[in-house]
């Protein structure tokens, strides 16, 4: 019976460790574009509580997807992180530090399923706030194409990417790079956790030979070869 009652106690704790991991990260939404009609979309039909919603899903999505950033001690001491929907920036959106800074006017001229595509978005950049970047050795196409990695595997891709095999190089970034990392994640399951846990200290192409065996290269080609090296048109 004390030891029946030893392996309850042993695992609530454990549950509730689970929950307080989750916990441990504070979301927090600032939209200061509301003078815009971007900041009205934002807070009409994405909404401040849905966007920490997922951010969330996807700190714990990532975590998964990174295996060894299971424990607090294997990943980034971040207890907050923030969404700052401006009007003042260029592109879609992007990540610096523990912040996400996201367009208005990106969110106020998006035609099409707009919670889906603001989704898919903080996939990616929640994707930066948590993994390694070599230190900053690693190239940004493959710090992109990690980032892609994951929003592909979340299942949120849009129609505008690239097919299997398309891309010029295997560093060329967001979804070329993506779908060669995915290429690369079905000859050895893990592959992309692995790879990113090697990117905690520094970074060097032949991290693709030690974990898959071959060079980077190499694998390149055999992965264009597969998909009868179909190249990307803009047409």
């Amino acid at each position: 019976m004390a030891q029946r009652f030893i392996h309850v106690f042993s695992s609530l704790l454990v549950i509730l460790a689970a929950i307080e991991g989750t916990k441990a990260v504070e979301y927090t939404v600032t939209n200061s574009a509301l003078a815009s009609p971007g900041g009205h979309v934002f807070r009409d039909k994405i909404g401040a509580a849905y966007a920490r919603q997922t951010m969330n899903s996807a700190t714990q999505f990532i975590w998964r997807i990174f295996r060894q950033q299971n424990s607090p001690a294997d990943r980034k001491n971040l207890q907050r992180v923030i969404l700052l929907v401006e009007d003042d920036i260029d592109g879609v959106a992007f990540a610096r530090g523990n912040e996400i800074h996201l367009s208005a006017r990106y969110v106020g001229s998006f035609s099409g399923d707009l919670k889906r595509a603001v989704t898919g978005v903080l996939y990616h950049e929640m994707t930066h706030i948590w993994q390694w970047n070599g230190n900053g050795q690693a190239n940004r196409g493959l710090i992109e194409g990690i980032a892609d990695y994951v929003r592909l595997k979340a299942g949120y891709v849009p129609s505008h990417w690239v097919k299997p095999g398309q891309g010029d190089r295997w560093d060329q970034g967001y979804d070329v790079t993506a779908r060669f990392l995915d290429y690369c994640n079905s000859l050895k399951n893990g592959f992309v956790a692995e790879l990113n846990k090697k990117m905690r200290t520094g970074y060097s192409d032949d991290y693709f030979r030690q974990l898959l065996g071959k060079p980077v290269d190499q694998l390149w080609r055999e992965y264009k070869a597969k998909f009868g090296n179909l190249r990307v048109s803009y047409i």
